[in-house]
């Protein structure tokens, strides 16, 4: 498994963010590389599974702060222009991984189970498969962002820590925007905290709270068709939360897994 961190492919030019498609495909080509040579410098547990990984080779590219690249991008999480975006991008890390991977195998060879494949019919390739989503939870800590393809869960909390004291979390790219509008006070702060969302808090302007919107302020159907968006362009799985409100019921339930199937 590799993610992309989707924010490090963001550019501003003429005071404009843009995403840097040429970037990325440059990065998608030596994570591929990078990750086929990981299977075989890898130290696997028991030789079965050795055997079989080298086989078929699989990997799983996939990306990780995708709602913060919406934000920076201006673009709300649950709107059509959102999941348009997230088919634009996965499905061009699909092609240029896919790509990337055959020109592999016209050198080192297509994976060993290529002629036994459902893939032997087409060009040969070097791995069964390319692409996964997975839910990058550490990683995307580590590298600062958002994780995997989920929206942001909550833009302000406040961390205990263990002698007591109360420090408050605020996501950097709406600090940003508060700051420049002078409402970067410490009791705003701690409200948004308590409330869990800004979308009640008159005094952040309109068009901020339409784009900055958290995992519960999204319906869940938009989460469905946010996770069918990355499926699509997506070999493995896709690791995607649909969240609820308290309130939700059975047929709630049932109705999201409906849209799913229907989605595909």
């Amino acid at each position: 498994l590799g993610s992309i961190d989707l924010v490090t492919m963001l550019r501003e030019e003429d005071g404009e963010v843009r995403f840097d498609f040429d970037l990325l495909q440059t990065t998608v080509e030596q994570a591929v590389h990078f990750l086929d040579n990981v299977i075989d410098v890898n130290n696997y547990p028991l030789e079965h599974i050795a055997e079989m990984t080298r086989s078929t080779r699989k990997i799983g590219l996939g990306v990780m702060g995708f709602a913060d690249a919406l934000l920076a991008l201006g673009i709300p999480y649950q709107s059509e222009e959102g999941a348009a975006f997230a088919e634009r991008v996965m499905s061009f890390i699909q092609a240029t991984g896919h790509n990337a991977s055959k020109r592999l195998a016209q050198t080192r060879g297509a994976f060993p189970l290529f002629g036994e494949s459902t893939l032997k019919d087409g060009e040969p390739i070097r791995n069964a498969t390319v692409t996964t989503i997975a839910p990058t939870g550490t990683l995307s800590i580590i590298a600062g962002c958002s994780s995997g393809v989920e929206p942001v869960f909550a833009f302000v909390y406040i961390r205990n820590v263990m002698d007591g004291t109360q420090m408050v979390e605020v996501n950097p790219l709406l600090m940003e925007k508060l700051r420049a509008l002078g409402l970067d006070n410490e009791a705003l702060l701690k409200r948004i905290a308590q409330e869990g969302t800004i979308q009640h808090i008159e005094e952040i302007p309109a068009e901020l709270r339409r784009v900055f919107v958290c995992a519960h302020d999204i319906l869940p159907e938009a989460h469905v068709r946010m996770q069918a968006a990355f499926q699509r362009h997506t070999d493995n799985a896709v690791s995607k939360t649909v969240n609820f409100s308290g309130e939700a019921t059975r047929e709630d339930v049932r109705q999201v897994y409906l849209l799913a199937y229907r989605e595909g």
